[in-house]
């Protein structure tokens, strides 16, 4: 579980990374973009670079409820993990690996006595 937490820590700071660039580089007094180019390409630009933020602080609370033993970790995680499934290549690799140690019941019944244990 502590392993899984903290791939979900390092995949959710990769990810936080495009976003702040994208937010900095690209926030509405940017001047980067060529003067032909349409006015609605920043909104879009920054509405991607909230969107890598928000998955990315979402990762951060999964791997904390994951760390903290929280039931509600274990839950978020497999949302997240399902949806990271089309994040070539790590968020797959994530993906697989957090339905793989996080769904089968057995896993259920472990993380409920850790959870309630600690």
């Amino acid at each position: 579980m502590r392993l899984l937490a903290i791939l979900w820590f390092a995949v959710s700071a990769f990810r936080m990374l495009p976003g702040i660039f994208i937010l900095t580089m690209f926030g509405p007094d940017s001047r980067l973009l060529p003067a032909d180019v349409p006015g609605f390409v920043n909104g879009i630009l920054q509405t991607v670079g909230y969107l890598l933020i928000i998955v990315a602080a979402a990762g951060l609370v999964a791997g904390w409820g994951l760390l903290d033993r929280q039931p509600w970790g274990r839950t978020l995680a497999i949302v997240l993990g399902a949806f990271s499934l089309i994040d070539l290549p790590f968020g797959t690799a994530l993906g697989i690996y957090t339905l793989w140690v996080l769904l089968p019941a057995q896993s259920e019944e472990e993380f409920r006595q850790i959870s309630t244990a600690a």
